[in-house]
């Protein structure tokens, strides 16, 4: 928490570009040549379910070994511990003072939990044995669910999805939700805020209604990021790495313009350096 007792907004260790790059990949082996290319040039490595479902937590062991994932944090201490490191400055939002100048990425488990509340603490708990940074889960689950994944995963970052990228005003009218997008991401944003997760995903199209909406404490990560002259491919709704930032993003989710690139590592540079001096 910061002195007001309002949660910290994730930045960037120190040099690195707000980016987290999709790893995407078939295979532990395809994931682990990709992350060698572009981990110095980044500030998070992300795992979904394609990826995660092949390798398995062993894919987090495989990354940290090599050094391509920052090491696993300190578990959150008791209470009165926390409040120690509120009178030293401590990072009391995650329990111990991070080193920013940290040489590898940073974890974020992309999974999308998503069941009862009781099953998704069972699921949280279970992942943050990883220390992963950022977790996601569904905002449409309810705030029970979403309460019930801060409160197993109190050293985690719980990233809640409001309205996937894929989808546009057609697609939601289709499964019963009436409206534009952005109605909708606006009221599972608050939902999801108020419920306790400290991190949000959005559209470039929505983050600057949702910062405006939500403020400066909440953490707004941006899938649908698209260079210009990229193609949309399955994305509905995308803006470019600039744009995402000014809106008031801070953490870019970038996949096939990176991995999908003949030289990742020149892609990821390159993207990296546009954008993080505005940062």
């Amino acid at each position: 928490m910061t002195s007001s007792g309002a949660p910290r907004r994730w930045t960037p260790p120190a040099g690195r570009a707000p980016i987290a790059v999709a790893l995407d990949a078939p295979d532990a082996a395809t994931a682990l040549g990709w992350a060698r290319e572009v981990a110095p040039h980044v500030a998070v490595l992300k795992i979904g379910l394609e990826l995660f479902y092949r390798a398995g937590p062993t894919i987090v062991t495989a990354l940290r070994d090599e050094g391509l994932l920052a090491p696993a944090r300190p578990a959150q201490p008791a209470a009165s511990a926390r409040v120690v490191s509120s009178v030293t400055g401590g990072d009391v939002a995650d329990g111990w003072s991070e080193p920013r100048g940290s040489a590898a990425p940073e974890l974020f488990l992309d999974l999308k939990l998503h069941d009862i509340p009781a099953t998704v603490a069972g699921g949280m708990r279970s992942l943050a044995t990883l220390a992963p940074r950022f977790v996601t889960v569904h905002a449409a689950g309810g705030a029970a669910m979403v309460r019930a994944a801060v409160d197993a995963g109190p050293d985690v970052h719980v990233t809640a999805v409001t309205v996937l990228t894929s989808l546009d005003a057609a697609t939601l009218a289709a499964v019963g939700l009436s409206g534009p997008p952005s109605d909708a991401v606006r009221r599972l944003a608050v939902l999801a805020v108020e419920a306790g997760a400290r991190a949000l995903v959005c559209s470039p199209k929505e983050v600057f209604m949702v910062r405006a909406e939500l403020g400066e404490t909440v953490t707004l990560v941006t899938p649908g990021v698209r260079p210009e002259g990229s193609e949309r491919a399955d994305q509905a709704r995308v803006a470019t790495p600039e744009r995402a930032l000014a809106d008031g993003s801070d953490l870019l989710v970038i996949g096939r313009p990176i991995t999908s690139a003949a030289d990742r590592a020149v892609a990821a540079a390159t993207i990296a350096t546009r954008v993080t001096p505005l940062r």
